[in-house]
């Protein structure tokens, strides 16, 4: 058993490829010998997060997940603690495994409840697993409500019952702790699944994942840079920010302070706010120049950072010629309204230029046809589609952000946290990417690295310090 933290990548299973390591396991093993290892792993969880608790209620639903519910409680009463089972079954229809942690929990004294209890210590959440895609209805609504609404612990057993695994959509138990059992499930980690999850932890239950490949991966550190002595700002390459439209170019300058100090060698702010700016004289190491003045196919380009309207007319000489390019912002809101971007977009992938579009839902939903809430019910599906449709790495924010590359598992970042939820940051990480484009990382490694120190900086934000992007753009 172990505790998910964001120190190297691990691999994500759908249902699907879940289901597939389940079925070879249990056909490798002696009947009842998952269910068996399920219910002593939460037992175990259960008395690490409690030791001392009085009673410990646990809510099992019909099929196996409650099945591991109920194996658990049977070695916490042998193990002399105070538990109350509900079980909401039907013993003639119940899986065979179920009837049998069920026959082994009363042949050892456990006495099954028809309801809740007025208090406990701990709450043990097995009504769902992965195997259902119903929302919490009737009892099981009810009794997620007063597990979610207690100051006490909830355990849940797989995921929070009510969470869509693959895609963390759905209303769901609030959770203290997970165990997820098997198999990392991407829900737990993108859209509502890493507040319903709370801590996650793992067991593998003695099972190999041998041939079967992940579905999606949870991102790792970056490696540690490194910068020869014998270095010079040549060697860090060239960024340029195209955006700051009138009223906006503190969008575009905190793009650009964030490229300097993620350790561009250069960093050009081509604004366009007609030219009002000569010189930011609060960091004077940024250099202002017209943005058809630069050699945009020698450099990484972060377009649309603040750009409003004004970056529509700006958009076919980027996207024809940078070097290397990350697309926030206005600039998606624009190509998102005109075929005739898209469609240099998409010849950029077929020339080979590097490519990283930053949308937050509603800019992704616009790039797809559809509304935001359609995003956010699947963000795995919409960050690979929208990398397949235009060819290019697909950074999807929010919490657990997607990055995605065409024909290939998709990525979720562990890092970051609600600080990230300010007006400014967006443009932070996209200067950020692009530090890392100007260096010639791959463009996966570029935004999956920048997303996850970006991440990392909110993460470790000093306590009780408000965190406001232009001091995130320096600290990164």
């Amino acid at each position: 058993m172990q505790r998910i933290t964001p120190d190297r990548p691990r691999p994500l299973f759908d249902v699907a490829a879940t289901r597939v390591l389940e079925q070879a396991a249990a056909a490798s093993l002696p009947p009842h010998t998952l269910m068996q290892r399920a219910g002593l792993a939460v037992a175990r969880m259960a008395l690490a997060l409690a030791p001392n608790a009085k009673t410990i209620w646990i809510a099992c639903g019909p099929g196996n997940n409650g099945g591991d519910g109920i194996e658990a409680a049977m070695h916490l009463h042998r193990w002399s603690k105070r538990v109350v089972v509900n079980w909401l079954g039907d013993e003639a229809k119940a899986p065979p495994d179920t009837q049998a942690s069920r026959q082994r929990a009363r042949e050892a004294g456990v006495v099954f409840a028809t309801e809740a209890p007025a208090q406990w210590n701990l709450a043990i959440d097995a009504l769902l697993g992965i195997g259902s895609a119903r929302p919490l209805e009737g009892v099981m609504a009810q009794w997620a409500g007063l597990m979610s609404a207690s100051s006490a612990p909830v355990l849940a057993v797989d995921l929070p019952s009510g969470l869509n695994a693959d895609t963390g959509a759905g209303k769901a138990v609030q959770a203290t702790h997970t165990l997820s059992l098997l198999a990392l499930k991407p829900g737990l980690f993108t859209a509502g699944g890493r507040d319903a999850a709370g801590q996650v932890w793992f067991d593998d239950l003695g099972v190999t994942r041998g041939a079967q490949e992940p579905t999606a991966w949870l991102s790792g550190p970056p490696s540690p840079a490194r910068r020869p002595h014998a270095s010079h700002k040549g060697s860090y390459g060239d960024v340029a920010v195209i955006g700051g439209a009138p009223g906006m170019t503190g969008a575009a300058l905190l793009a650009a302070s964030a490229a300097l100090h993620a350790g561009a060698g250069r960093v050009f702010a081509a604004l366009l706010d007609g030219g009002t700016l000569a010189v930011d004289t609060a960091q004077p190491d940024l250099m202002i120049r017209a943005w058809d003045s630069l050699p945009l196919t020698r450099m990484a380009v972060a377009c649309g950072c603040g750009g409003g309207d004004a970056i529509h007319a700006v958009l076919p000489k980027v996207l024809s010629t940078a070097g290397r390019l990350v697309l926030d912002a206005d600039a998606l809101n624009s190509i998102a309204a005109d075929l005739q971007l898209q469609s240099l977009l998409q010849a950029r992938s077929k020339r080979g230029k590097p490519t990283v579009l930053t949308p937050h839902p509603l800019e992704a939903g616009r790039l797809l046809g559809c509304d935001a809430a359609q995003i956010q019910q699947d963000r795995l599906r919409a960050a690979s589609e929208l990398a397949q449709r235009y060819g290019c790495v697909v950074v999807l924010k929010g919490s657990g952000t997607v990055i995605a590359l065409p024909d290939a598992a998709p990525l979720i970042n562990p890092t970051g946290n609600a600080r990230l939820a300010t007006a400014g940051t967006g443009d932070v990480l996209a200067g950020m990417i692009a530090a890392r484009l100007a260096v010639d990382e791959p463009p996966l490694d570029a935004a999956a690295n920048a997303v996850y120190a970006h991440g990392l900086a909110s993460d470790q934000w000093p306590s009780g310090r408000t965190l406001t992007a232009s001091a995130l753009a320096r600290g990164v």
